[in-house]
């Protein structure tokens, strides 16, 4: 397991882009208070959500075949939350993360924080977040020419409320020849938990077997790599 905690060390390993890391991602055992996660849960629950996409599937031309497809690939509700009080709490976490970790990226803008909601049967297959080429959006120089360096995980429901639905990352090289492997982060993760990774690390939500895993999932930008 290349993964990272306070006093925790991993054996070093390399990720796809051939540069040295030590650690694929950093966790913070019930660092958001049970208040912060319930009050985050009672907020986006009174939104209304809207079905989680891939960046292939465009949400006005979503046919019931288009959504077949779809659900082979994820299979969620998620609702977009840009509350400054959500922010403020998780981006010490991520600092400390990039810090702690000796990623050391430079990042300076967080994408809307996505709320998702994993009911009985629904989850997201292996994918990673961060896109082939820069965001292209002259309009918003906030995020126009930067790319995913960072993504978060919080972990907003008591994991006694439902069953699955385990984070599991795969350290894989992009090497057709080398088998894929995976590692649940960690097997029992308790609420308020967060889980810090660069955005290029495969990872999956495994399919809820019963009841509903509550999440929120964060985005932070920065200029490509150099």
């Amino acid at each position: 397991m290349q993964s990272g905690r306070e006093n925790d060390p991993f054996p070093v390993a390399r990720d796809e882009k051939n540069m040295i890391q030590k650690y694929y991602y950093w966790y913070f055992k019930s660092a958001l208070t049970p208040k912060f996660c319930d009050e985050l849960v009672e907020f986006a629950l009174a939104q209304k959500d809207r079905k989680a996409l891939t960046d292939s599937f465009d949400e006005k031309k979503l046919t019931k075949k288009r959504i077949r497809e779809l659900h082979k690939k994820r299979n969620s509700n998620v609702v977009w939350i840009r509350e400054p009080w959500v922010y403020g709490t998780i981006n010490p976490y991520v600092h400390r993360a990039n810090e702690s970790s000796g990623w050391d990226f430079e990042f300076d803008r967080a994408e809307a924080c996505q709320f998702t909601k994993y009911k009985k049967g629904q989850f997201y297959d292996w994918h990673f977040d961060m896109f082939d080429s820069p965001y292209n959006v002259p309009r918003d120089p906030k995020i126009h020419g930067k790319i995913r360096k960072l993504s978060v995980i919080c972990q907003l429901t008591d994991p006694s409320k439902y069953t699955g639905g385990e984070l599991e990352f795969d350290f894989r090289r992009n090497s057709p020849s080398q088998k894929s492997r995976g590692d649940i982060c960690p097997e029992i993760q308790p609420k308020g938990s967060i889980v810090v990774f660069p955005s290029y690390v495969w990872h999956r939500i495994k399919p809820v077997t019963s009841g509903t895993r509550h999440s929120l999932v964060m985005w932070n930008l920065g200029r490509p790599f150099k």
